[in-house]
């Protein structure tokens, strides 16, 4: 495919902020595809060259992309930093160098979307001397032969940042569209902007979405449910879970209390301690393991203990197991908070030292998958019960999370202040046949906290400090998103950073890591692209047309990054609207 038909997808996408809009445009695209261009298409159009569990990443700095553009086009470094000043974008800066070059271009041709994904393939796999230029000569390759628009584009990919408006949501639904809109006859009004559904319509509808959403929370791969969908729905239906692949995770909804919780899973309940780690899935395929968090990152290199651990102490061929790497002291024996480790997930180097320094236990909690069957169908009772026959627990290395089933409201509140008492955030508690599904809020567990639920929000913008702080970004702005996936501020922290980086995360440490992220200045002001999520705590919601939300935290306090979270897992406006009702409620 040429990849000047993506491209005009994508201008297509930026064109327009309404979502069935972008999903009309997506279906008309998907429509086209071949199933020789389906697998690289559909992750371009992503902003991707690698699936989201893959650990490789196109990473190349905007410095890489100027000195990329000054070979295509013959202009200076100068020139094109310049320009980009004024038009705060070095995509829509590529698109205008290239517009104006002064070399002319021999043997070019049109540039195909093959052409362009093994490209940034190749950049993220080289390495060794002479890295960096090879990398450059191969975007360098894709530029002399790009049209303006083409240019734009190839350079927002290379920075992973192509700014066209779509999330999971938006690919799933569109796959709906061009697999089955003939069969649940979909009309789309552009000039309604909806679709025209009656009752029954809606009903067939959403089981065609809820099939592919549960199909996509299994694998994790658009590509491969277009191609399966395209064979029709009960195709679909017969996707499962493959060891390397990680699937979505279950979500646990909060508790307010222990009745609301066994109203919610039923008596008796698995009562389980909450630790304060992160959410690691372990995959094992004969002598393979790989080792995934919560946002499918691949840490199998950064966590070599727990490959370890894996092949010696849990019995099994092939499995998924579904686990909490927590912190531990192993001179006290005492498990520490997430952020004494969350430095060991995007850890490249020193990996045996950091390990030695911030050693972490492995507690198991679930098992999906065990000598290639899939048990997410299965009770959780049986589930736990197969889980504890092929582990054998090594203190501090591997553990099978404490378990007690409970169906009294006297002995849970023994259990959640013993393990309050314990150091422990709180406690799950699960139903006791309740099946697992990937990536939801089901019901089938709740977790119960003592304190007010914390928010998850990703940065969005930041302020230049002032004396002493003049060199660092202070008064971070924080957003959640809606039900579209839009990010509306719900307001602004400062409170709970360290002054010196000795006495933990400080404000040297978020002016560094969120430098590469600015996407504009204006004055003081710091508008930043949403790369990164923390955990805020703050002392009650309050309405305010202030923020876009239409809330604000008061006094919002940092607790911790969120290494382990993506921005699609960021706390929703649903979720602030609940606690504020909740709050409401525990006032009158």
């Amino acid at each position: 495919m040429l990849y000047s038909k993506l491209v005009q997808l994508y201008q297509q996408l930026e064109s327009t902020p309404k979502r069935l809009q972008k999903t009309n445009y997506l279906a008309q695209f998907l429509s086209t595809l071949n199933d020789e261009d389906i697998s690289h298409t559909m992750l371009l159009i992503q902003g991707r060259a690698f699936p989201q569990w893959d650990q490789r990443v196109i990473g190349l700095a905007d410095k890489t992309l100027v000195k990329a553009i000054v070979l295509a086009t013959g202009k200076t470094a100068e020139e094109i930093e310049q320009l980009w000043k004024t038009t705060g974008d070095l995509g829509n800066t590529a698109a205008t160098t290239i517009a104006t070059k002064k070399q002319a271009t021999l043997f070019s041709e049109p540039l195909t979307t093959k052409k362009v994904f093994e490209n940034l393939q190749k950049t993220a796999t080289m390495e060794g001397e002479g890295t960096v230029d090879r990398k450059l000569q191969l975007i360098a390759e894709l530029l002399t032969s790009a049209m303006p628009d083409e240019a734009r584009y190839l350079v927002r990919t290379c920075l992973e940042d192509l700014r066209v408006g779509i999330g999971d949501g938006s690919l799933r639904d569109a796959i709906v569209w061009a697999c089955f809109g003939q069969e649940l006859s979909l009309q789309y009004s552009e000039q309604e902007n909806d679709l025209a559904l009656s009752d029954e319509q809606r009903t067939k509808y959403d089981a065609h979405v809820t099939a592919v959403q549960e199909a996509y929370d299994l694998t994790n791969d658009f590509a491969h449910i277009f191609k399966i969908s395209k064979k029709g729905i009960n195709e679909l239906k017969n996707i499962t879970l493959t060891t390397g692949k990680p699937c979505n995770v279950m979500l646990y909804p909060k508790a307010q209390n222990i009745p609301e919780a066994f109203e919610t899973v039923g008596k008796p309940a698995a009562f389980e301690n909450k630790y304060d780690g992160f959410r690691l899935q372990i995959h094992k395929n004969n002598k393979a393991v790989l080792l995934f968090t919560r946002r499918l990152e691949d840490v199998t290199q950064q966590f070599p203990e727990v490959v370890h651990r894996v092949n010696n102490f849990i019995q099994g061929n092939s499995f998924i197991i579904d686990a909490e790497a927590v912190g531990i002291d192993l001179a006290t024996e005492k498990y520490l908070p997430f952020q004494n480790i969350s430095q060991r997930i995007k850890r490249k180097y020193d990996i045996r030292a950091t390990a030695e320094k911030s050693p972490v236990v492995v507690f198991a909690f679930d098992i999906l998958f065990y000598n290639n069957e899939s048990l997410i169908n299965k009770p959780f009772s049986q589930r736990r019960q197969l889980l504890a026959s092929i582990i054998r627990p090594q203190k501090n290395q591997v553990e099978l999370a404490e378990q007690q089933i409970i169906e009294d409201e006297q002995t849970a509140e023994a259990f959640y202040k013993k393990a309050l008492a314990s150091g422990y955030e709180g406690v799950m508690i699960k139903k006791l046949n309740g099946i697992y599904k990937p990536g939801s809020r089901v019901g089938y567990g709740v977790k119960l906290k003592p304190i007010m639920e914390t928010l998850d929000v990703a940065i969005v913008g930041a302020e230049w400090g002032e004396g002493k702080r003049s060199a660092w970004l202070s008064s971070f702005t924080i957003a959640v998103q809606n039900e579209k996936g839009e990010l509306l501020e719900i307001g602004k922290v400062g409170t709970g950073i360290k002054e010196k980086d000795e006495e933990g995360i400080s404000f040297n440490h978020f002016t560094e890591l969120l430098k590469p992220h600015i996407l504009r200045n204006e004055g003081k002001n710091v508008f930043v692209k949403p790369t990164v999520v923390i955990e805020v705590a703050y002392e009650e919601i309050q309405q305010s047309p202030t923020y876009s939300s239409g809330y604000a935290l008061r006094f919002p306090r940092f607790v911790r990054i969120r290494d382990d979270k993506s921005l699609q897992t960021i706390s929703t406006t649903t979720d602030v609207e609940k606690l504020y009702g909740e709050q409401r409620g525990r006032d009158s």
